[in-house]
């Protein structure tokens, strides 16, 4: 008994001797854990130490430079790899990390001769393949992306990343059922990944069921309050319901997670120019000023809200307003024959017949089936004192339209000038 005992208390002894003997390893240990906890800084510094004990330890490098990768500082995380490879050539890990850097950067050929090198060393190591098949699946290489996808779910069958990627793969392909399939694999699990949401609500959208796209975009938020792109598309849907209160918070949610957010700032524009259409056609102008408001508020350029608003002002008989807003509207787009048509009808109303009878003869020029236009035209020639115009453009009304009740007008017309002779 006290023979063993003394061989125990020996083999203590030793461990601790060879734990003393080699700390760079025990500063390895606590970056790593310093990297489980997010804290970058203090994960380099435990690394860098191991390496300024051990400058030739390849596993130092490699832990460092993923840590370097996941602050976003790729160079120096390069860096990093490529002397960990120097130092050990048959560093799986240190391929595969390098590859995801390449794959970032979108070098996608650098990352896959890293990714053959770190199969033909691990030819079961089911993350290399799902790695190599997403920079396949980037540069439009789809079978091979599936293959190696395919690959990697059978070396792993719990690998999420895998699953995942096969559902972007197939809705690129526009194969919606296959990628809910996956989408619905990834999120069996891992409950928690809400970008599988995302994404699944993505081919929902697709196949038109929107009510089941909603409930994911919800569980995606739900799960991650700051995901900008699941706001966006929830937002989307909610526009393509006619749902605009909806779609205008989901839009402004996003603008304000990401003020940079092109897209969204672009559909919430949309949305307000969407909206105040509808007030209009329903005859709730001030509503729809206030949206037209909004529309050009967001985007100062968006040349058919300044039409709108001037559509509205002649609506609402604010004859100077509406000349303003259309002719902001023809500086942004000047080939649009309905915006000089409209600006030529608030020119009449004001009494200023030259620059009205400039305007229609714009539009006509610009369309020259436009029936209205050579309808009005033809009432400011008749004020003018210019029958024979006048009667010429309500003749060419009575040719071009398929309106009876603008046509009836024009006979009239023409009948009043003619019983005036």
């Amino acid at each position: 008994m006290k023979n063993r005992f003394m061989v125990i208390l020996l083999m203590c002894v030793m461990l601790a001797a060879m734990a003393c003997a080699n700390p760079s390893q025990e500063y390895i240990k606590q970056g790593d854990a310093y990297f489980g906890q997010a804290k970058w800084d203090e994960a380099i510094l435990e690394y860098s130490k191991a390496i300024e004990l051990n400058p030739e330890l390849a596993l130092a490098y490699s832990h460092r430079g993923w840590t370097y990768a996941t602050k976003e500082e790729l160079d120096t995380a390069l860096s990093d790899f490529n002397r960990a490879i120097e130092l050990d050539p048959k560093l799986v890990e240190a391929y595969d990390y390098r590859a995801s850097v390449y794959i970032i950067q979108g070098k996608w050929d650098l990352a896959i001769t890293d990714l053959n090198k770190a199969i033909e060393l691990d030819p079961k190591l089911a993350l290399s393949y799902s790695h190599r098949g997403w920079a396949y699946a980037t540069k439009g290489e789809l079978d091979m992306a599936l293959s190696d996808l395919n690959k990697a779910v059978e070396l792993d069958p719990k690998l999420v990343e895998a699953y995942y990627n096969r559902g972007l793969v197939h809705n690129s392909q526009q194969q919606w059922d296959k990628a809910i399939a996956e989408f619905s694999q990834v999120i069996e699990l891992d409950p928690t990944n809400f970008m599988a949401y995302n994404d699944r609500a993505a081919a929902y959208i697709n196949l038109g069921k929107l009510d089941l796209a909603i409930t994911d975009l919800d569980k995606a938020i739900e799960l991650m309050p700051s995901y900008v792109i699941a706001y966006y598309s929830r937002g989307l849907v909610h526009k393509e319901q006619g749902q605009w209160d909806a779609a205008i918070s989901d839009f402004s949610k996003a603008i304000e997670l990401d003020p940079e957010a092109a897209l969204a700032r672009k559909e919430l524009t949309m949305v307000h120019f969407l909206r105040g259409s509808e007030y209009r056609a329903k005859g709730q102008w001030d509503l729809a000023i206030a949206d037209m408001d909004e529309a050009i508020k967001l985007d100062p350029n968006l040349a058919e809200a300044y039409a709108a608003r001037g559509y509205l002002h002649n609506e609402m008989k604010q004859w100077e307003f509406g000349v303003a807003d259309l002719t902001k509207a023809i500086e942004i787009a000047p080939d649009l024959a309905p915006y000089y048509h409209n600006r030529g009808y608030s020119y009449l109303n004001l009494g200023q017949l030259d620059k009205a009878i400039a305007d229609f003869s714009k539009a006509i020029e610009l369309k020259p089936d436009y029936t209205l236009a050579y309808y009005n035209r033809g009432i400011v020639y008749y004020n003018v004192g210019r029958a024979d115009l006048a009667i010429a453009d309500f003749n060419k009304t009575i040719e071009l339209s398929d309106d009876p009740d603008l046509v009836a007008a024009a006979r009239e017309r023409i009948s009043e000038i003619q019983s005036q002779k």
